[in-house]
């Protein structure tokens, strides 16, 4: 059974990464057309909340129900992904998609730093997958033929630390909640914060000739592979699913060379191939279970006791 479960979240993580790695093309499309970095956002927040609340509303209610504690841990894990969704889609708007995605593929590194800090084990092969990974994403930047954005780069990689830290957190919440519970109060916490971002500091519209296909697929897109990505994250663990999820790269990679006329160098294929590799190796690798005694800094979000009542 525990092998069955690590395969489910193998295949959950890997699906939940070619889509997630569509997100950058869809985004920049959308950037393309007109629309506003905290447009993009907010928008494709509502509608990805409002497609999973339909679902489990016509399909299963009773997932809509969470502990009060398992709540509070998914709105900080959605206002910490809404602000990295909002680093990211302006990131979007100084650098090419590819570039985009290669910075934003340092997140594994971010989570073995959370990890570290919330006191958890990490594998001797995940160290060393996580290297591989590591240089193959210095290689694809590093051979970049075009002058990367200082300004979208630090924002893209403030995006990928908030980006891993919301995967702990979920990781913690999903101990006790069933993953569409965590997805969609995640979703919901997600969209209330960046739409009160919008509010605030942007409400600009789209230019009334611009269609808004790539917004509803971006967040069509958002809604299927975050079900995915908890999935993935109960199953397997926020490092192994993060490490997974570096699958993105390569979708993107692949699609903006054909949807947006962006091209890699030779040495960019090695990075590229290098974490293709990486990612292979996550079948040979042992997970240790994660600990759930005190004294991490998110020690907080898992009760040692948990009422029935509240999960059902």
């Amino acid at each position: 059974m525990r092998n069955q479960g690590k395969t489910i979240g193998i295949i959950a993580a890997a699906s939940s990464a070619i889509l997630l790695g569509l997100t950058p093309i869809f985004g920049k499309i959308a950037l393309q057309l007109g629309f506003s970095p905290l447009f993009i956002v907010s928008f494709r927040s509502i509608l990805a909340t409002l497609l999973v609340f339909l679902f489990l509303v016509i399909f299963n209610r009773s997932f809509l129900r969470i502990y009060s504690l398992g709540l509070l841990g998914c709105a900080l894990a959605g206002a910490v992904n809404g602000l990295g969704s909002i680093f990211f889609y302006t990131a979007l708007s100084f650098l090419d998609a590819s570039i985009g995605q290669l910075l934003y593929s340092f997140y594994p590194l971010m989570v073995v730093f959370w990890l570290l800090l919330d006191r958890q084990t990490i594998t001797r092969l995940t160290i060393i997958r996580l290297a591989i990974s590591i240089i193959g994403a210095v290689l694809l930047i590093g051979a970049s033929a075009e002058k990367v954005s200082i300004q979208g780069a630090a924002m893209m990689l403030g995006a990928a630390a908030l980006y891993a830290l919301h995967l702990i957190i979920n990781q913690k919440v999903l101990y006790e909640a069933p993953t569409p519970t965590v997805t969609f109060y995640t979703l919901l916490s997600m969209a209330i914060t960046v739409s009160v971002v919008f509010l605030i500091f942007d409400r600009q519209l789209p230019p009334p000739e611009a269609t808004l296909q790539p917004v509803i697929l971006l967040g069509a897109v958002t809604a299927i592979s975050r079900v995915l990505l908890f999935l993935g994250v109960k199953k397997i663990g926020g490092m192994e699913t993060a490490l997974l999820g570096m699958g993105e790269l390569l979708v993107t990679v692949v699609t903006a060379q054909i949807f947006l006329k962006e091209s890699l160098t030779t040495i960019q294929w090695v990075g590229a191939v290098l974490l293709l590799f990486s990612l292979i190796l996550v079948g040979f690798d042992r997970l240790p279970p994660q600990k759930r005694g005190l004294g991490g800094m998110l020690s907080w979000l898992t009760p040692t006791e948990v009422k029935p009542t509240d999960l059902q």
